[in-house]
């Protein structure tokens, strides 16, 4: 900072500052400057910032560099609510609009009220979602209130040299605001993007306040009482209804108490203030808690109500504030906190690309990615032309990074029907889908279903999954590419492919399965028909969710489970809905799978559910984890952002007792492990007493316990028919005299029957053999380890081909 705000003018009016946009300095002087910067230090500017930093004041920067002192302001409850809270023109306002909406409720016919309460809900909600979504939109893409603002000349002052067309207007302005904000404001010297922003805010508390007390009056001329419900029932529905609501309201107040004004009323659209974004308290609990979970009291609302009517009209108004997070908050995010890294300039000898590609398979976040690829060889420095870098003669086993991803496979903004798998899962879905469609519900076509079902589900978890651990353990599915000549980049698309293919035909037959299973119901209002479908719905709708979030958090190398197939440094990063859950997949993975069954209501799709869970968590647990384990190690984070939060929001005696439970079972563990430990000698002697008692066994009595064990085209050949003997230069010494050192047991201390034929390296060898006339084609002779066979006549070895 150049300058400290002044803090000695009344009111904070004067501080405000604006930074110089000076060029970027050059090379040659940046470390001139630098040295300046650090050696010479102005002592007036430490003072005052010293001071200005004793008062914890909030400084905010506009796009043009102005630095200033933010203001406290007060959320819109209070000001609206609390009489100790200056009022002004504007808050009667608000509450004279919300006055005549509870008058209404009690005036209006009752045939009247719930369409007319029903549509004042939906123009304050769409006030809400496209208005002002509409607005901040043209704010963050072309600063359009702002550039309004000054086109209007709202805040210039009519005394000022300009003048102002709108004397009226101004003063009003400047009446309420600083009415508003009673310290650390000025609205003459205020900048131009503060202003704006409290002016933006007064309709913004109109639109939120509508917008609240409109759905609270439509839930109460829809509630009533179930016909027939029980005592029990009703006070367990309102005990949950208000068990929502109050977490609803503890999320909101929460929330607010972390982001404070600035970002409840979206300020860092019109400018910024100098500390990062937060993740504490509910943050840590949930992605964008306030649209997510922040709307439970709306569930909670309808569910006291008891009316379809309101639980539809919730689910409407949760949607759509899903898609202003989407289409308005979510770009603004990512423009403004998380910029796309600056381009590298390319070199005169050729270019680097260093892309990074992080990646945790369905548990954590990304891994460090994509290889640093040389684009052009530099020319040597006798001017040699340049010459593309020599292949190894041999692809690697496991390169250290992946091709790069510029064919994804996932979505169909990437389907090319070129490609074999995209033509697989094109047709063979219609295959199954004609198939379902063409052929009746009966019982037998429903069984045919469910098990077609069941056969991609297995194959989907538990032979993928024997794949993937054969693949980590010894790179079984590489080597077999390696083996016919091609690369580890070829089995990486090969296993993208069946991978992928295998998912859709996974959850197509399960479609399938469950549109046989399935029938329509004929009185919707019968019992909880309708809620089962709702919930089911909203279990898809999750995973659904689920699979989106982990695919934009992993990318195509870790949906596909790419840190099996590649060998490279990992690094690990908690973003999106890792930040909250360490794997979401254990707890969401298959909620889709349930609403399937809540909406059926098939005991063949329950129990497929059933199925499904256990295979997924036996997938979860005994391949990916110890994958997992393996590769990070150490660097795996123990507890995810809603369990800390959980068990820093405990009682203290609950965290006792949790303590202590952790405890018991940390000595239980440990109690396991040590007598595994110490019975392991035990039990090994006893094996080895009962491998030599058998052996002595086998002494005594070898015709009884001989069991020949022959190859079907061996039957009738005798093998003292074959002989083989091999002639060369015998070794000077012999190894087994070099070695002997007169400790050796009796029976390693002399010669065995067994003589080791021993020669000179790099002698050549003559081998001789007989066989008899009938003997196979298919014989052949090989040289073998000698613990590659149990017999020394014949070998268990296959050969491959190679047989000569």
């Amino acid at each position: 900072m150049n300058t400290p705000p002044d803090t000695s003018s009344p009111r904070g009016a004067a501080q405000l500052r604006r930074r110089p946009k000076a060029a970027p300095p050059s090379d040659a002087t940046r470390a001139d400057d630098d040295d300046a910067a650090f050696s010479a230090p102005d002592p007036g500017p430490d003072e005052d910032a010293v001071q200005v930093k004793s008062e914890k004041k909030t400084f905010g920067r506009t796009p043009d560099g102005t630095v200033f002192v933010v203001p406290t302001t007060h959320d819109m409850v209070s000001q609206l609510l609390d009489p100790r809270q200056p009022k002004n023109l504007s808050d009667l306002a608000v509450l004279a609009i919300l006055a005549l909406h509870i008058l209404a409720a009690c005036v209006l016919p009752a045939g009247w009220k719930r369409p007319v309460f029903a549509l004042a809900f939906l123009f304050w909600r769409a006030a809400y979602n496209i208005g002002i979504g509409a607005l901040l939109h043209v704010q963050s893409r072309h600063g359009r209130l702002i550039t309004w603002a000054r086109r209007w000349r709202l805040f210039d002052d009519p005394a000022g040299a300009g003048g102002n067309p709108r004397p009226w207007l101004y003063r009003l302005l400047k009446r309420e605001l600083e009415a508003k904000v009673p310290e650390d404001y000025a609205f003459d010297e205020a900048p131009i993007e503060y202003n704006t922003w409290l002016v933006f805010r007064r309709f913004v508390d109109l639109i939120l306040m509508c917008d609240f007390v409109s759905y609270c009056l439509f839930a109460a001329v829809c509630g009533h009482t179930p016909r027939g419900e029980g005592l029990l029932m009703g006070a367990a529905r309102w005990a949950l209804g208000l068990a929502l609501v109050g977490f609803n309201l503890w999320v909101k107040l929460d929330a607010h108490r972390v982001v404070k004004d600035f970002a409840w009323y979206w300020g860092d659209f019109f400018y910024l203030i100098d500390q990062d974004l937060t993740f504490d308290g509910v943050f840590e609990m949930a992605p964008h808690p306030m649209y997510s979970i922040g709307y439970a009291g709306y569930y909670g609302i309808s569910m006291m109500a008891a009316s379809y009517e309101v639980l539809f009209i919730s689910i409407l108004a949760h949607l759509a504030q899903f898609a202003f997070l989407v289409a308005v908050e979510n770009p603004h995010i990512e423009k403004t906190y998380n910029p796309p890294p600056p381009r590298q300039r390319a070199t005169s000898r050729g270019r680097a690309a260093d892309p990074q590609h992080h990646h945790h398979h369905h548990q954590l976040l990304h891994h460090a990615g994509e290889q640093q690829q040389q684009l052009a060889a530099a020319a040597d420095d006798d001017g040699s032309p340049e010459r593309p870098p020599a292949s190894p003669p041999f692809p690697p086993l496991a390169p250290e990074a992946p091709p790069a991803a510029v064919h994804d496979m996932v979505g169909l903004g990437n389907m090319d029907l070129f490609r074999v798998p995209d033509c697989a899962v094109v047709l063979l879905p219609l295959y199954v889908a004609t198939l379902t469609l063409v052929t009746p519900s009966t019982p037998l076509w429903q069984a045919v279903s469910v098990a077609h079902a069941l056969v991609w589900r297995v194959w989907y978890h538990l032979g993928l999954g024997l794949i993937l651990d054969r693949q980590s353990k010894t790179k079984m599915w590489t080597r077999h590419f390696l083996k016919f000549g091609e690369s580890a980049g070829e089995a990486w698309r090969q296993w993208k492919g069946m991978h992928h293919v295998t998912m859709i035909m996974c959850n197509a037959s399960f479609m399938a399965a469950c549109w046989k299973m399935y029938s329509p119901p004929e009185d919707w209002s019968y019992g909880l028909v309708l809620l089962e479908h709702v919930v089911g719905a909203s279990l898809v709708a999750l995973q659904l969710w689920t699979a989106f979030s982990v695919y934009g958090s992993l990318g195509e190398f870790g949906w596909f489970c790419g840190d099996f197939f590649f060998d490279h440094e990992a690094k690990l990063t908690y973003t999106s809905i890792y930040r909250f859950l360490n794997n979401p997949e254990r707890i969401f993975g298959t909620a889709g799978v349930w609403g399937a069954a809540l909406i059926t209501w098939s005991r063949p799709i329950f129990i497929m559910a059933i199925v499904t869970q256990i295979l997924s968590l036996y997938y979860l647990s005994f391949i990916e984890r110890p994958h997992m384990q393996k590769i990070y190690g150490r660097s795996l984070r123990g507890e995810a952002g809603l369990t800390k939060f959980l068990k820093r929001s405990l009682p203290p005696p609950v965290k006792g007792w949790q303590e202590s439970m952790d405890r018991v079972l940390d000595d239980t563990t440990h109690f396991v492990e040590d007598f595994i430990e110490s019975a392991r000698p035990k039990f090994a002697s006893g094996v080895k007493t009962i491998v030599r008692d058998t052996s002595a066994l086998f002494n005594m009595a070898p015709a009884r316990l001989t069991i020949t064990r022959i190859a079907p085209d061996l039957t009738g050949l005798d093998p003292k028919l074959y002989t083989l003997s091999v002639t060369g230069t015998a070794a000077v010494h012999s190894p087994a005299r070099d070695r002997a050192t007169g400790k050796e047991s009796m029976t390693g201390r002399f010669p065995k029957a067994v003589k080791t034929m021993v020669y000179e390296y790099g002698a050549p060898l003559k081998v001789r053999w007989r066989a008899p006339a009938n003997h196979s084609k298919r014989d052949w002779i090989g040289l073998y380890m000698v613990t590659d066979n149990r017999s020394r006549e014949s070998t268990e070895v296959p050969s491959l081909g190679r047989a000569r």
